[in-house]
Formats: structure tokens, C-alpha cells, sequence
């Protein structure tokens, strides 16, 4: 199976930009997009051969994910069923016969952190949920995760010690779930590998220097681990301030 995961940073936008293009070509049998900024009937895309998956947050132009997939799910569900956490959109879980697939678009610690202790009560929160699915079946989880795990995840390590996406507490979470019983899939593949990176800054001309933080990931339970053949980043494809993450699993 090829999974996709995106932050399109604003769907609507990421269309104008060749969205679809990508979207076609990649042809992947699940293709997740995180922070698609809309609500349900601002936008029409042609997805054939796909069932859709939507999930808005209640304030207009923020947040929100989508799942497009080729097989259809036994089940669906929308957030963690937390009230505080289930306004934002951020969270859609398909149950597969064989596994759950899970794509969530984590909330910033936002400027000076100000959001951080927020971060830490959802951190715990998925981080309980995912344990509770994979105690049932294997999962597979996505997105944009918000957080750069180790120095060798960002351009820039040590001036950005303790700034939003770096900081130990978010750092901290991220080493609780792998220890839960998942695996970083692409680290699983390039443990050494620098200068790979998901996400760029709009300023400074960011990505033009590739000065950029890895802070996509498709997780699995470690239980499946052999059943994945690779794991890729696609830098060079545009249309956001984030690229493109694959996995690529036999399931």
C-alpha cells in the first residue's frame, strides 16, 4: 500500500498551486492532507475512485484534515472524543479490517509557547488513544505532528532550543509515544540521514537553503515494522510551506 500525508496549508490554495496534479500522480491508495483551512462546501474536487473524509474545525479558515482513500473503511471517527480538543478538526481514525490509519494535524505550542501547555494535555491524550487502538490492531499514524524529535531532525538545532516545535517538553512527548510501541518510519530506514526536512519557513528564503525542520511522520506500531519497504520525503514538490511524506507498507 502507498500512504501520502500533506499539510496543504490551505487546501483551496494548495489547488491553485497543482494540488491535483500531485494528487493524481502520486495515485496512492490513502492520502491524507492536514490544515486544510475550510469548511464542508467551499471547495469541489474531483477525487474518483476515492471515498472522502472530512473533518472542519468550528472556526472558519483554520485547521481541518481530510482522508481520501481507495478502500473503504469499516469504520469512521472524528477526533479523540474530548470536547476541548474535537473543535479544531484535527483528528480523523479509519478502521480497517486489518489495521487503523490515523492523520492528525497537532496543534502549535504557538509564539513564546503560550499554547504549550495545551500541546502537553493533547499529548497525553493521543498518545493514550493510539495505545488503546493498537492494543485492538496495528496503526498507522500520520501528519503533521508539529515537532522536530532530534537534533538531527532540523537545519538550525541549537538557536531554536525551547522555541515552539523543539522544545524538550514536545520533544519529551514524542520519545513517550515511540516508547508506546511505535516506530518513526522513516528513521527506521535513515537513522544518520541529515538534511531531510518537511517543512520550511516562508521567510529567510527558507527553503531555498533548505534550512527546514522535519516535522511529518507516518508512525507504526513496531509489530508491523517489517511489513514496511520504504519511507520517502518528497522535497521537491511544491505547493506548501510543508512537502509530501510516503509510506510505502504491506498490509
Amino acid at each position: 500500500m502507498k500512504m501520502i500525508s500533506w499539510n496543504v496549508n490551505g487546501l483551496r490554495a494548495a489547488v491553485g498551486k497543482g494540488f491535483m496534479d500531485y494528487f493524481k500522480s502520486a495515485d496512492a491508495d490513502l492520502f491524507s492532507v492536514q490544515e486544510t483551512k475550510l469548511q464542508e462546501g467551499q471547495i469541489n474536487i474531483e477525487t474518483e475512485g476515492y471515498y472522502r473524509y472530512w473533518n472542519y474545525a468550528e472556526k472558519k479558515g483554520y485547521s481541518g484534515t481530510a482522508v481520501f482513500s481507495k478502500i473503504k473503511p469499516v469504520n469512521v471517527s472524528y477526533g479523540l472524543g474530548i470536547e476541548e480538543h474535537d473543535k479544531e478538526g484535527r483528528l480523523i481514525t479509519l478502521e480497517f479490517e486489518n489495521f487503523y490509519y490515523v492523520t492528525s494535524y497537532v496543534p502549535n505550542s504557538q509564539e513564546k509557547n503560550a499554547r504549550l501547555e495545551y500541546r502537553m494535555k493533547w499529548e497525553d491524550d493521543i498518545r493514550k488513544y493510539l495505545c488503546e487502538l493498537d492494543n485492538k490492531k496495528p496503526v498507522v499514524f500520520c501528519g503533521d505532528l508539529n515537532v522536530a524529535h532530534e537534533e538531527i531532525d532540523l537545519k538550525n538545532p541549537k538557536p531554536n532550543i525551547g522555541k515552539a516545535g523543539f522544545t524538550y517538553e514536545e520533544r519529551g512527548k514524542m520519545s513517550e509515544l515511540l516508547q508506546s510501541g511505535f516506530i518513526d518510519s522513516f528513521r527506521y530506514f535513515y537513522p544518520d540521514m541529515t538534511g531531510v526536512y518537511s517543512w520550511w519557513s516562508y521567510r529567510f528564503h527558507a527553503r531555498e537553503h533548505n534550512a527546514g525542520w522535519r516535522i511529518d511522520y507516518f508512525l507504526v506500531s513496531k509489530r508491523i515494522a517489517e511489513k514496511m519497504t520504504d519511507a520517502k520525503v518528497h522535497t521537491d514538490i511544491f505547493g506548501s510551506d510543508h512537502c509530501p511524506i510516503e509510506l510505502d507498507i504491506e498490509l
